[in-house]
């Protein structure tokens, strides 16, 4: 119930978001223009496939880089769910558990993976590459939703042992994201998502900003949806 009670306001601040705020990126093209989402599961592998199409060429657009983490742009490829977040390796808290294959030149939020294969584990934030998140209703930013944050200090908080170490409810797990013409995929073992293989899920495609300067605004908030699945973020697509 609590569920579906924060995709509700999500929705009617999408609705805003859409309607009555001006374009808060230049990344709007077709490369986010979404035609299918889809999660197939393989049981012969254990594997799930998660894709996204788009009418574009899905990843060819990454983000300018800002030279610094405040303001620092990231744009990302999002399937909200509705798995748990025991599911995924977190307490138990409210909010989204999401998957989102992200690029941000800025920074490296994923220290134990290298993923242009340089030998180098901090410089390749640019590179698609997935985050389990915890996304909750947040009316400061424009998007209506940001990553959720905890204090430091809370003894409660459980994290995946593959998190990068940001006081937000965000893993980087390391799976293998593929972009190939229209088409984004990433594979998840069913044993990353404590064997789930029948949950709902959306597709969203947005924009997001880091922010480490101003306390009335969140860590990593949505400023702006480009496309939803769906179009009202109900989550109506099952596993195949």
């Amino acid at each position: 119930m609590k569920l579906k009670i924060i995709l509700y306001a999500a929705i009617m601040l999408f609705g805003i978001s859409a309607n009555s705020y001006a374009q808060e990126s230049p990344y709007k093209n077709e490369d986010f223009v979404l035609n299918k989402v889809s999660v197939t599961h393989d049981a012969g592998l254990g594997i799930s496939i998660w894709e996204i199409r788009v009418d574009g060429i899905a990843g060819k657009t990454t983000p300018h880089k800002a030279g610094q983490l405040d303001g620092a742009p990231v744009l990302g490829y999002v399937f909200p769910t509705s798995l748990k977040p025991i599911d995924v390796g977190f307490n138990a808290t409210e909010g989204i558990v999401a998957l989102a294959l992200t690029s941000h030149p800025d920074f490296d939020d994923t220290p134990l993976w290298d993923e242009n294969s340089d030998n180098l584990f901090d410089n390749d934030g640019v590179e698609w590459h997935p985050h389990w998140v915890i996304l909750h209703e947040d009316k400061r930013v424009k998007g209506g939703l940001s990553v959720k944050q905890y204090k430091k200090e809370d003894s409660t908080v459980v994290l995946p042992p593959t998190n990068p170490g940001m006081p937000m409810y965000m893993d980087s797990p390391g799976y293998p994201v593929i972009s190939k013409n229209n088409s984004i995929k990433v594979v998840v073992p069913d044993y990353r998502i404590n064997n789930q293989i029948d949950f709902n899920y959306d597709g969203v495609t947005a924009f997001l900003k880091v922010n480490t300067s101003k306390p009335d605004l969140p860590m990593l908030g949505v400023y702006e949806i480009f496309n939803v699945a769906s179009g009202d973020l109900s989550l109506p697509y099952k596993v195949k």
